[in-house]
């Protein structure tokens, strides 16, 4: 998926994927990972995510990437949050507020970049890419974190014939393909959304998962 196609959206204004409530599920589990609060937590594909205020409110400083300029400006502006901006390597950094967002490519981040990060949270990051995307995900993610990580991971799984992504279909299967080998993966949640959500009802699909993961670095 070429960066095209996330400026296209967030400027046409097809930003379904974007929750105004912060995520039930990263209330409900964020707790049991047991992240000493003020610790700095990473949320990639961050656009502008209501739970960046939330881990913020919790105590935590946040770390976010985003590609799409217009969506970390947004981000900032709705949220009326002070904020500074520099240039930084591949990156603009946008900081206010105990929240930083790398506005730039996902792929062009450095271990530098992640540095001190305690923990992820990716409800919109993994589902958003096609597989063979996940699969450079995956790898890229592992490859620039610190050791003794932990990661909060909201997947959906659907029949991927129904429909096209994104969000993508993503299996339990390939979630421990993907990181079993630097990851304890533990399934928290799975849920049958398909009912309370009209728009995916409307796509034709016969059932909708929602699934949550805490993943534990070996």
């Amino acid at each position: 998926m070429h960066r095209d196609f996330w400026h296209e959206r967030w400027d046409e204004g097809r930003i379904g994927f974007h929750q105004d409530q912060v995520n039930p599920y990263l209330v409900r589990y964020w707790s049991g990972l047991g992240i000493p609060i003020g610790a700095t937590v990473f949320v990639p594909l961050c656009g502008k995510s209501r739970d960046m205020l939330w881990l913020r409110d919790q105590g935590y400083a946040v770390v976010g990437v985003e590609i799409v300029p217009r969506a970390v400006e947004a981000f900032f502006a709705e949220n009326a949050l002070t904020v500074k901006s520099r240039p930084h390597g591949a990156f603009t950094v946008w900081e206010g507020e105990r929240i930083k967002i790398l506005q730039g490519d996902f792929f062009d981040l450095t271990p530098e970049d992640v540095a001190g990060i305690a923990a992820v949270y990716d409800r919109a990051s993994l589902i958003a890419l096609p597989p063979a995307m996940r699969q450079r995900y995956a790898a890229h993610l592992g490859g620039i974190l610190p050791g003794n990580m932990k990661i909060l991971l909201v997947t959906m799984d659907y029949p991927q014939e129904q429909m096209d992504g994104p969000p993508f279909a993503v299996t339990e299967q390939e979630v421990a393909a993907l990181y079993q080998e630097n990851f304890e993966v533990k399934m928290l949640c799975n849920e049958d959304i398909l009912s309370i959500t009209p728009r995916f009802q409307q796509q034709g699909l016969s059932r909708l998962l929602e699934k949550v993961y805490v993943l534990r670095a070996h």
